[in-house]
């Protein structure tokens, strides 16, 4: 859609340089978004978690209508139910209880409008994020950009996916990244940041997730969708759907994902 609109706008820029065109695009009808995204912070107990459900909108609209009145409960492999209560009104819906476990498959059950949406997935654990963030101020594609490099072992053991989010006061959306460990089994693994307009006093916050194989392929696709250089959740992610299945009217299906993810969390402070 982006990319139809950059066109019409470079069409009427050549036809009139100073009248200013509002183009008409149609608008679907809205979808229910599920964010189940279960997120256990090392050092944490992991049992504070929240679920949002929203619908889509339209392309210019800067914000996403909630979705109040749904039942949404997690139950682990021993069949213990999470209850999800909305805070009234907003669309998000809290567990103070939730139970982590590293390896352990929970499902996901939202009743919404008398239609059932499930799924089901398994809690992923994540390496530590090494103390010796590395900085460099020649960095960059060009050598003039202020660049950090941070690193974590992998579990030679076993096939990992890892999701990279990095948050800084330069970015008007956090920078994301999915990475698997094909090429590199049980070493070492390093990752880069950089930015021209990183300045001495910059926070960046790291956060490293460990994922799914079968969320990194929708994740990668998602950032396909939506432009990996601006964010995955900038605009829509077009027909890019997750693991949500509607049990009661299949068509009528829910974007999002249930996704459980240990998470590891470093600060850092440009010098």
């Amino acid at each position: 859609m982006k990319n139809i609109l950059s066109y019409l706008i470079v069409s009427f820029f050549f036809l009139s340089c100073t009248k200013v065109v509002d183009v008409d695009l149609a608008t679907a009808a809205p979808k229910l978004v599920i964010d189940a995204s279960i997120d256990w912070v090392k050092g944490t107990t992991g049992n504070e978690q929240k679920i949002k459900l929203s619908t889509t909108t339209g392309y210019y609209s800067a914000t996403f209508p909630t979705v109040s009145g749904a039942d949404i409960i997690i139950t682990n492999a021993a069949n213990t139910v999470f209850i999800f209560t909305e805070n009234p009104g907003t669309g998000e819906y809290i567990c103070s209880n939730f139970h982590p476990v590293i390896g352990e498959a929970y499902t996901l059950k939202v009743v919404l409008n008398g239609e059932t949406y499930t799924a089901t997935e398994t809690c992923i654990g994540v390496p530590d994020i090494e103390n010796d963030i590395v900085q460099n101020n020649d960095g960059g594609f060009g050598g003039d950009e202020i660049e950090i490099s941070y690193y974590y072992q992998d579990n030679g053991n076993e096939e990992n996916h890892y999701l990279h989010r990095i948050l800084s006061p330069v970015s008007t959306f956090p920078d994301y990244k999915a990475e698997d460990d094909e090429n590199s089994q049980g070493k070492l693994m390093q990752e880069y940041f950089s930015d021209e307009d990183l300045k001495t006093g910059d926070s960046i916050n790291i956060r490293l997730y460990g994922i799914s194989r079968r969320y990194y392929d929708y994740f990668r696709k998602l950032l396909t969708a939506s432009g990996a250089n601006s964010g995955p959740f900038q605009t829509t992610p077009g027909s890019v759907r997750g693991n949500i299945i509607n049990q009661t009217h299949s068509g009528n299906f829910a974007y999002g994902y249930f996704r459980l993810s240990e998470v590891d969390v470093k600060d850092y402070t440009i010098k």
